[in-house]
């Protein structure tokens, strides 16, 4: 199990906020290192062009800052995809929530930080937190 905490795609979005309440945990949870995986990094992009109307430019210097301090990001693979629609189908969850549990799985990872979910709520040795909570 990794002791380094998977971070869902709000963390992200709130540690570049501008004037929002939760940026500083968001800030500091980021800079803490942890664990990502591609679609994470992809609604990432998507939520700060088609939502935020961020550019292209500041965007990819977004993406880079979080490379930088994170893990490499878990790959979505097909086992990934067939994890998740297991969760999905098993568990209730919403596909993509579901994809980002499985890559949080996949990386052995025992918690995930996301305001998405339900605080406190274990599946497998994963326990999905909500740091803003």
């Amino acid at each position: 199990m990794s002791a380094r905490p998977f971070l869902d795609t709000n963390v992200l979005i709130y540690a570049f906020a501008a004037n929002d309440p939760r940026s500083d945990r968001a800030e500091a949870l980021l800079a803490a290192g942890g664990v990502i995986g591609v679609q994470v990094l992809n609604e990432f992009v998507n939520v700060s062009r088609r939502k935020l109307g961020r550019g292209w430019a500041e965007i990819e210097g977004e993406v880079a800052v979080v490379r930088a301090l994170v893990d490499p990001p878990v790959p979505l693979t097909i086992d990934v995809h067939e994890a998740a629609v297991a969760l999905a189908r098993n568990h209730g969850f919403a596909f993509y929530d579901a994809l980002v549990i499985a890559a949080a799985r996949r990386a052995g990872c025992t918690v995930l930080y996301t305001e998405d979910m339900h605080h406190g709520q274990a599946v497998g040795e994963l326990t999905i937190q909500n740091p803003f909570a």
